[in-house]
C-alpha cells in the first residue's frame, strides 16, 4: 500500500515544487513521522508507504501563501489493498483537499 501527493498552486495554475512535505502516523495520542521530502518539479511526492490507520500530511506553505503557513490534512487508511492518492490545491487564502485515485 503506497501514498502520493500533489500540490497545485491555484492562484498560477501550475505545479507547487519544492514544497516540504511530511507524513506522520498517529501513535496513540501522539503523531510519529513516517516519511518527509519536497514536492517534485511537477509538485508531486510519489510511493510513502502508509499502514491501516490515522495518518497526516503536514504541508510547509509558508512560501507559497501568507496566510496559512501549514496545511494539515488527517485521514484513515483502511484498505491495505488500495493506493491512497491525497492532493492539496492551494491558493492565497484557501486550499481544497480530496481522496483522489
Amino acid at each position: 500500500m503506497s501514498l502520493s501527493t500533489h500540490v497545485l498552486d491555484n492562484a498560477t495554475g501550475q505545479p507547487a515544487r519544492g514544497v516540504p512535505v511530511r507524513l506522520e502516523r498517529r501513535d496513540g495520542d501522539g503523531w510519529t513521522t513516517v516519511a518527509a521530502g519536497r514536492t517534485d518539479t511537477d509538485g508531486r511526492v510519489r510511493d510513502w508507504p502508509v499502514e491501516i490507520g490515522v495518518h497526516r500530511l503536514v504541508f510547509d506553505t509558508a512560501a507559497n501563501s501568507d496566510f496559512f503557513p501549514e496545511v494539515a490534512v488527517v485521514f484513515q487508511v483502511a484498505d491495505a489493498d488500495r493506493h491512497y492518492h491525497v492532493p492539496l490545491l492551494l491558493s492565497p487564502y484557501g486550499y481544497t483537499t480530496y481522496r483522489g485515485s
